[in-house]
C-alpha cells in the first residue's frame, strides 16, 4: 500500500456564511453623527411602543366604562318605569279588595268595572309616555310591515286587501314595531254560478 504523500496540499475549510438575521453592530469606523441619529430613532421607537400599550390600554378601558354605562342606563330605564307602574299595581289591588268587600253585589259590579276602566286609562298613559302606540288596524290597507293576516274573508263590505276585523292590537314603540296587529283580510266574494234554467 502507498502512504498519503505529506507533502500533498490539505483541503482548506471554508468559513460558514453569516446568518441572514445577524445583526451587526456599528462599525468603529461609524460617525458618531450617525450613532447619534440610530439612538435618537431607538429612542423614538420605544416612545412610539409605550404610546400603543397606553393607547390600547385606555380603549379597552373605554370600552369596559362603556359597557358598565350601559347597563346602568338600561337598569335606570327599568327602574323609572317600574316606579312608574307601581300605582298601577296599588289601584288594582285596592279593586280586587273593593270586589270582595262589598255588600250589595251589583253596586260592586259596577264599582269594579269603573275602577279597572281608571286603571286602564292609567296604565294606557303611562306606557304613552314612554312612547307607546297603538298600531290601528280597522279598516285599512293591509300592510305586511305593520299587519300579520291570520285569515282572509270573503265580503262586499269593505274593498279587497283592508283589514275588515283586528283580533289583536299591534304595539310599536316610537318607529320600531314591538307586535304586529293580528287582522283578518277582506276578500273579494266569488261570483255566483248562474241560475239553471226551469225545464
Amino acid at each position: 500500500m502507498k502512504k498519503a504523500d505529506s507533502h500533498a496540499p490539505k483541503a482548506e475549510a471554508v468559513p460558514a456564511a453569516p446568518a441572514a438575521t445577524e445583526v451587526t453592530p456599528p462599525a468603529a469606523d461609524t460617525p458618531p453623527e450617525q450613532l447619534i441619529e440610530l439612538k435618537a430613532r431607538a429612542a423614538k421607537a420605544d416612545e412610539h411602543w409605550d404610546r400603543l400599550l397606553r393607547t390600547a390600554a385606555d380603549f379597552e378601558n373605554f370600552k369596559k366604562r362603556a359597557a358598565r354605562e350601559r347597563h346602568e342606563a338600561a337598569q335606570s330605564a327599568t327602574a323609572a318605569l317600574v316606579h312608574k307602574l307601581l300605582p298601577v299595581l296599588d289601584h288594582f289591588e285596592m279593586a280586587q279588595a273593593a270586589a270582595q268587600n262589598t255588600q250589595a253585589p251589583q253596586s260592586g259590579t259596577a264599582a269594579l268595572q269603573d275602577g279597572i276602566a281608571m286603571i286602564h286609562q292609567q296604565l294606557k298613559g303611562i306606557l304613552a309616555e314612554t312612547g307607546l302606540e297603538e298600531v290601528d288596524a280597522s279598516g285599512r290597507p293591509f300592510d305586511p310591515t305593520w299587519h300579520e293576516a291570520v285569515s282572509q274573508l270573503e265580503t262586499a263590505d269593505m274593498p279587497e286587501g283592508h283589514v275588515v276585523q283586528q283580533i289583536r292590537k299591534g304595539y310599536k314603540l316610537r318607529d320600531r314595531l314591538l307586535r304586529p296587529a293580528t287582522v283578518i283580510v277582506a276578500k273579494k266574494p266569488a261570483a255566483s254560478p248562474p241560475a239553471s234554467p226551469a225545464a
